[in-house]
């Protein structure tokens, strides 16, 4: 018998968690627009290859956590788990190069099949940003300082910390990766099993590794900021100028690195320890490599995504729903009049309430539970007399107003 609670990793969004929801994402869609960012929507499906070859063949994300299928045609198909990748796809296959630089958010659901915990899900949903083009340190900035100004928005200000690193460009991670490889080979007989594979094809990312005796390991590793060239030195100290000019407080964590080829430079995290541990809410870094790796024309990006079940948990209190103004009939045939009215307020631009049954007692409870700002009540004996009796639902006060002068009346409730 199949069962009928939603499958292990997804969870329904009822009113009030689809309200904290649609809060967190209506404020990174505004704060996206103030920078000049345009929405933009790709498939929650692609072909495999387009996140196999973005993410790393060796990446837990590829290698565990994706959702991949065979179609009826014999392609294998996977559910995005997160969306820069498609959006790069879209900008190459949309021909998109003659309209840089590009300015894009994203929203939606994204699939990882790991393990649920809280705030992270197995269907969960972000909001995002690519800024496709430029390629100077400002355009970092002003990225991260979009993300900053997000979280402030939501009142997270004072939970929230800003983590930042370089990677250096190509010349400073080749440095880098020789050493590390070094330091590593050194405890070769400590490292984890996936550790070891990482070593060999892609040793950066043995420094994500969540194994408890690889964090020991990784804990006396040498740092990229011995591996820095002058360009990438200079890189980053324009960068934390420009930081500082604006206003965004961060911090330094020379640990925090991507492990892909075509990450460079700037890479960061704003990070929260008020969801128990500490924990990731917004991350994000500069891909110049990105859209080549795929097959398009050389493109510097940056850009950053956002878990939008973790900020919904982290905000105190969304925006309360509009007040509702309560249409009460009395009586059967005041029914039709009560429902035409109702749709003159919509169409006026206010929230109306109209129950479909029950008398004057059970209609004005019904007010009250939905917090109707005021209740417009149609008698039998009013409606012959062209009027409804619109009651403040504050004050108490109630007025009789000509069914002429009802929409003038109401505007104040709007």
């Amino acid at each position: 018998m199949v069962s009928l609670q939603p499958v292990r990793g997804t969870h329904d969004l009822l009113v009030d968690d689809k309200r904290r929801h649609v809060h967190v994402e209506e404020t990174a869609r505004a704060i996206a627009a103030r920078y000049g960012f345009e929405e933009i929507s790709t498939p929650i499906f692609e072909f495999t290859e387009v996140f196999a070859r973005t993410l790393g063949e060796t990446s837990d994300i590829v290698t565990k956590e994706m959702y991949t299928f065979d179609d009826k045609s014999g392609e294998s198909i996977t559910l995005r788990p997160e969306g820069t990748a498609g959006v790069a796809r879209a900008f190459i296959s949309g021909g998109l190069q003659q309209s840089l630089p590009l300015k894009l958010f994203y929203r939606g659901p994204m699939f990882r099949r790991e393990r649920p915990q809280k705030g992270r899900q197995r269907q969960f949903h972000q909001v995002g940003v690519e800024l496709l083009g430029p390629d100077k340190p400002m355009a970092d900035a002003e990225v991260i300082a979009m993300g900053a100004d997000f979280l402030a928005e939501l009142g997270l200000a004072g939970k929230i910390v800003c983590e930042i690193n370089t990677l250096g460009d190509t010349e400073s991670r080749n440095a880098y990766r020789d050493i590390l490889v070094g330091y590593f080979n050194d405890f070769h007989d400590r490292l984890s099993e996936d550790s070891l594979i990482r070593l060999k094809k892609n040793p950066l990312r043995v420094l994500d590794s969540k194994d408890e005796e690889d964090k020991a390991v990784v804990a006396g590793a040498p740092t990229m900021a011995d591996s820095l060239n002058d360009a990438s030195r200079r890189f980053f100290d324009d960068l934390l100028a420009s930081l500082e000019a604006v206003g965004v407080a961060y911090e330094i964590n020379h640990k925090l690195v991507r492990g892909l080829d075509y990450y460079c430079h700037t890479a960061f995290e704003f990070t929260t320890d008020a969801l128990g541990a500490q924990g990731t809410v917004l991350a994000g870094g500069r891909y110049d490599g990105l859209i080549k790796q795929m097959g398009g024309p050389p493109t510097a990006g940056v850009g950053w995504a956002a878990g939008v079940e973790r900020l919904a948990m982290l905000v105190d209190e969304p925006p309360a729903r509009p007040r509702p103004v309560a249409l009460v009939p009395v009586g059967a045939d005041t029914q039709d009049k009560a429902f035409t009215i109702a749709f003159e307020l919509r169409r006026a631009g206010l929230t109306v309430d109209m129950g479909y049954s029950g008398n004057l007692k059970k209609r004005m409870n019904r007010a009250n539970k939905v917090n109707a700002v005021a209740a417009v009540i149609l008698g039998s004996e009013e409606m012959e007399r062209g009027l409804a009796t619109v009651r403040d639902m504050e004050s108490g006060e109630q007025t009789e107003v000509p069914f002429s002068e009802l929409l003038p009346h109401m505007a104040r409730y709007r």
